[in-house]
């Protein structure tokens, strides 16, 4: 029996969306531009599993002028603890200099302690009767406000303030400042002002699109869950395909593995047709869990951190060019429908 051999390239799917910045995201951005002259610390949280994909320039470009703290959250979904994975992070750190850069998983004391103490030096330095005022940004679904709540649990000891969710758009309106610091003789203690998830006006290629839609920042109905489970696949097999062992021999057809899936798990429809839909759902859902492996979808070497700085400089894409680009992505399909139809 031939030795598998997995994809080494995931073919681009040209029809699929390229924009979710929606009408609350718009309303949040500038919301967090009027109150911007109130803060004294920007906390902008990224998905570990894809640090270059969940950047927004949309926060650099209208949120300059305050120091910011880069928090990649969910590193219990990414990170096995090995030592490859501590000099990844070192790389990014290096990367993202002079802007400090520290990596969290909301779960975890030790990392929520970490923020802490990098707001309460910054609140010290601020030295402000009226304590100091945060707020937490960041692309939809990337946890700012788990990470919100586990900040205010460690800090001061209370519970859950803000709501969270599977899916996208749980908090779409920019929320009262809750207090993570308790103040001192000096100072009222430090608040943090939890936001809606702001999504990129336009994104650069079809690739970007499935990492953010496999992450969860848009939701499960815009790509189809076979098309995602499918890219799933594809990185599960560069990875470790016995991630799925129990289920199917490695594959690289996600058919066979949904298939399979579903007659195992028991999502059967009438007559005991499998349901492949809610197995690639379900597929979906297991690996956000961290039940199928820990990876990033994002590479994170020398070689591509350079291409990212690349793309960093010329990509300062601003929402009147990112509607431009929609638009014209959009005609140029129409046109290719008109010209199949004759």
């Amino acid at each position: 029996m031939a030795a598998f051999v997995p994809r080494n390239v995931f073919p681009a799917l040209h029809s699929l969306p390229r924009s979710y910045f929606l009408g609350h995201h718009k309303a949040g951005l500038d919301k967090m531009k009027t109150m911007l002259s109130h803060i004294d610390l920007v906390i902008e949280c990224r998905d570990y599993r894809i640090p270059f994909t969940s950047r927004n320039p949309l926060f650099e470009e209208n949120l300059a002028g305050r120091e910011r703290l880069i928090v990649y959250t969910k590193k219990d979904l990414g990170s096995g603890g090995q030592q490859k994975d501590r000099n990844r992070e070192r790389l990014i750190q290096d990367f993202q200099q002079p802007t400090p850069v520290l990596f969290s998983d909301y779960k975890d004391k030790t990392s929520i302690r970490k923020i802490l103490d990098f707001a309460r030096t910054h609140a010290t330095a601020v030295n402000s009767l009226t304590g100091s005022r945060m707020m937490i940004v960041g692309m939809p679904n990337v946890g700012k406000s788990s990470l919100l709540n586990a900040l205010r649990g460690v800090g001061v000891h209370r519970g859950k303030v803000a709501h969270t969710g599977a899916q996208p758009g749980v908090t779409r309106k920019i929320g009262t400042t809750v207090k993570i610091i308790e103040g001192e003789e000096s100072g009222e203690g430090v608040y943090l002002m939890d936001t809606p998830g702001v999504f990129i006006p336009y994104v650069p290629n079809t690739e970007a699109m499935l990492k953010l839609a496999l992450c969860g920042s848009v939701k499960d109905t815009i790509i189809a869950p076979t098309t995602l489970a499918d890219y799933l696949l594809f990185h599960l097999n560069a990875d470790d395909p016995s991630a799925y062992g129990d289920y199917v021999s490695p594959t690289n057809d996600v058919m066979v593995l949904l298939d399979a899936m579903a007659r195992k798990t028991g999502r059967l429809q009438k007559g005991g047709e499998p349901d492949i839909e809610a197995s690639a759902l379900w597929l979906i859902q297991r690996w956000r869990n961290g039940h199928l492996g820990r990876f990033l979808l994002d590479e994170v070497t020398p070689e591509t951190l350079e291409s990212e700085k690349r793309t960093h400089e010329s990509t300062g894409l601003s929402l009147s060019q990112g509607r431009k680009m929609v638009k014209e992505l959009r005609k140029q399909k129409s046109r290719q429908k008109h010209l199949k139809a004759l």
